[in-house]
């Protein structure tokens, strides 16, 4: 019987695990809640074998390596956490999965074959998305290590996973670890080149719009300037997942240290366990799009942000006509694509002359600079979704004044302070709002914090 696709894009920075990246590891807030709503989905269609593909377990160049060990350990030590993991393993599925590529003269080996390749052994790339995705540790995993055959052989690797989870008639998920480019900044690991956002915005729109297929037919030249290390695992989970178009929900894609992380749910059983299945269509959100009847001050967000990505010119002079705008305010640009968050800058108190000025520089910023995202490209201009929050000025207030559909909030302790914008999706209730902007603040849940609230005129 098939159960469903389910599948999982997950990133693999050791700084994101407490033990090794403390308190740091809250820059990247939004890969972090996107584990943690992926964790939830994996519970809720709970799988009887994970398959998760490594880009950093032990290599063969013509090969692909398959580890049915019983037990699977390993530490983050090299990243100064001697924390133990262990999970069981599934020999059966991997014995099944061996035989299956056999059939289809696909290349693989028992990575227990030679002991140089450490069976059993857990490498980093392999730890970090299961210790946010299983920290229970009790799910029964099957390693798969990449090659350096051709990326269609990756997709065909995945449709052996696919059919044989087919043929035994299990609940399989797979997990494909990898991140994106390593050159997305100057102090990037990997040295820096233009080409790393240009490579993760492709992706990015590949993997949602769900059409996992095209990943193998990248420019190379691309690939090689993007300095990735997860392409071969989306694509061989594009093969699990099958043919496009892919249901998928793209979770958080951020940019921070100047590696990009992607984390997303794939497969109609994943967006099912996520709580809302796919439609077959993108979703939408409250905001503008191009060519709807827009207000004048998101026009003006748009103009902006067109002229700035085509040209690299700013709109002059900035201007708003009508009579509700205030003359100066705060004010948050946030940008959209397919439902997804692509850009939010903002301001809480006016830094510029006028609130257009403020409007003009705050959607550049969303666009180009928002550390999550890489730059915005001009191909996302045709189905951008532009909101722009217009800030009334904040008062203080206690947490029983608060109420997040109507009220943002702005919690400080010190020169640390994070705000959360009123009547976001999933943002239900006073505990959730205050605990994701004391987040956003880097502020830890024990801090005592100022808490005040604000109202905005809210344009689409």
């Amino acid at each position: 019987m098939n159960a469903g696709t389910f599948g999982i894009i997950a990133p693999h920075p050791p700084i994101f695990v407490p033990a090794v990246g403390g308190s740091e590891a809250q820059v990247a807030h939004a890969s972090l809640e996107a584990l943690a709503r992926a964790r939830d989905a994996l519970r809720a269609f709970d799988p009887h074998t994970v398959v998760i593909m490594s880009p950093h377990a032990p290599a063969a160049a013509d090969v692909f390596l398959v580890d049915g060990s019983a037990v699977f350990s390993g530490t983050l030590s090299q990243f100064r956490d001697t924390t133990p993991y262990a999970w069981p393993g599934d020999p059966s599925f991997a014995d099944a999965l061996l035989g299956h590529l056999a059939k289809e003269s696909i290349p693989a080996l028992r990575r227990s074959a030679e002991p140089r390749l450490r069976a059993g052994w857990l490498d980093h790339a392999t730890i970090v998305p299961l210790s946010f995705l299983d920290p229970d540790q009790g799910r029964r995993l099957v390693i798969l290590s990449l090659s350096y055959l051709p990326l269609s052989v990756h997709r065909d690797l995945g449709r052996a996973v696919r059919a044989t989870a087919d043929e035994i008639g299990g609940r399989v998920a797979f997990i494909a670890s990898g991140d994106c480019s390593h050159r997305l900044t100057p102090d990037a690991p990997a040295g820096y080149s233009p080409r790393g956002a240009e490579f993760d915005a492709w992706l990015c729109d590949t993997v949602r719009d769900g059409y996992l297929a095209e990943l193998p037919a990248v420019d190379p030249i691309l690939d090689e300037e993007a300095g990735e290390c997860g392409l071969r695992s989306f694509i061989a989970l594009g093969g699990f997942a099958g043919d496009d178009p892919v249901a998928t929900r793209l979770l958080a894609y951020e940019g921070p240290w100047g590696v990009g992380y992607l984390t997303a749910l794939v497969g109609d059983s994943a967006l099912a366990a996520d709580g809302e299945p796919w439609t077959g269509e993108l979703s939408g959100r409250k905001g503008g799009m191009a060519g709807t009847s827009e207000s004048e001050i998101v026009q003006l967000a748009r103009r902006t942000i067109e002229s700035y990505v085509r040209e690299h010119r700013m709109e002059e002079p900035a201007t708003l006509a009508g009579a509700e705008y205030p003359a100066r305010a705060g004010a948050f640009v946030s940008l959209h694509r397919g439902g997804d968050l692509r850009g939010c800058i903002g301001t809480i108190a006016p830094t510029s002359d006028t609130l257009a000025e403020e409007v003009v520089h705050n959607a550049i910023e969303a666009a180009t600079r928002d550390p999550r995202f890489p730059p915005l490209t001009e191909p996302e201009l045709a189905d951008l979704d532009i909101g722009v929050d217009v800030l009334h000025a904040p008062e203080s207030c206690s947490v029983a004044d608060l109420d997040p559909e109507h009220f943002g909030v702005i919690v400080s302790n010190g020169w640390r302070r994070g705000l959360l914008l009123p009547d976001l999706e999933g943002v239900d209730d006073v505990a959730t709002q205050v605990s994701i902007a004391m987040r956003k603040g880097g502020i830890a849940p024990t801090e005592n914090c100022e808490i005040e609230r604000f109202k905005v005129d809210r344009y689409t």
